[in-house]
């Protein structure tokens, strides 16, 4: 995530997750630290994983005082191991206090989530399927979340509703149908934008070719299903595999045939990457 990437779009969403953590003032770093004092503080893995958002960690002590200091001995998308020092911070103790909670907050959730994904996608290694995330993000979240899935060796979907246009189930009982909905969106959207439909079986799958869909999504189909959906496309669209798609049930879909396998797990269901900030001390 690059410094343009940060001011025009994680800046707001930093400082908002500041201000819900500082309403006013901190009011324990300011009872045992009243002025100003340089210090130094440690940042420490405690179990191993993939780190995402370490740009992010520290814009979050940069917004705070933009002379605070980070330097990191790794980069987003290094594999970190339990004990593993990847970082020191130096600036007015003050700072590093309040803004300790908040920074980590992020960097575990995206190093959780860059882990999770590494995961799934090494299961997918070998295969010509990319795995994809969702819109089943945390509120407010999606920027972080969805760059830790890069980092973590997967692929966006469509960031938002004006991203693309993925026509489902609702959608279809809306339009009147799947040739109806496929239509209509055609006629709606600008040429240059692909038509992707959800489909639940077969019938729903010839319908959608026929009405020309650029790419369809096997929705919670069985395997069996689905290998038969990808025979009957024959390479006219792409498919995308979807529905609780888990690191647990994925390796059950390596040999499918299908373009992409879309997991709102990745974002919505990986723990966090425990890590800590430690050993503050002045210097």
């Amino acid at each position: 995530m690059n410094s343009i990437t940060m001011r025009m779009n994680a800046d707001e969403l930093i400082l908002s997750a500041l201000r819900e953590d500082i309403t006013s003032e901190d009011i324990t770093t300011n009872s045992v630290m009243p002025h100003f004092q340089k210090g130094e503080v440690e940042l420490l893995c405690k179990e191993d994983g993939v780190i995402a958002g370490l740009e992010v960690f520290r814009r979050v002590f940069e917004l705070l005082d933009e002379k605070t200091e980070c330097t990191f001995f790794c980069k987003d998308g290094d594999e970190v191991k339990k004990g593993e020092k990847l970082g020191v911070l130096r600036g007015d103790i003050r700072v590093l206090l309040s803004g300790e909670r908040t920074a980590l907050n992020f960097l575990q959730r995206m190093s959780g989530i860059a882990t999770y994904t590494r995961a799934i996608a090494n299961l997918l290694k070998g295969s010509k399927t990319k795995l994809l995330d969702t819109r089943k993000t945390t509120p407010n979240m999606r920027i972080f979340e969805k760059y830790a899935v890069k980092v973590g060796g997967g692929y966006n979907h469509r960031y938002n509703l004006s991203d693309g246009i993925l026509l489902k189930d609702n959608h279809i009982g809306a339009a009147g149908g799947v040739r109806e909905a496929v239509e209509m969106a055609k006629e709606y959207a600008p040429f240059v934008r692909k038509i992707e439909i959800e489909v639940e079986n077969l019938d729903m799958l010839r319908e959608a070719l026929e009405a020309g869909a650029d790419i369809i999504m096997l929705d919670n189909m069985s395997v069996e299903d689905m290998k038969e959906a990808v025979r009957l496309t024959a390479g006219r669209a792409e498919t995308e595999c979807s529905g609780n798609v888990t690191k647990e049930n994925v390796a059950k879909l390596v040999n499918i045939g299908v373009d992409y396998i879309s997991s709102g797990a990745l974002t919505h269901s990986s723990p966090i990457l425990d890590l800590s900030l430690k050993n503050l001390h002045a210097v």
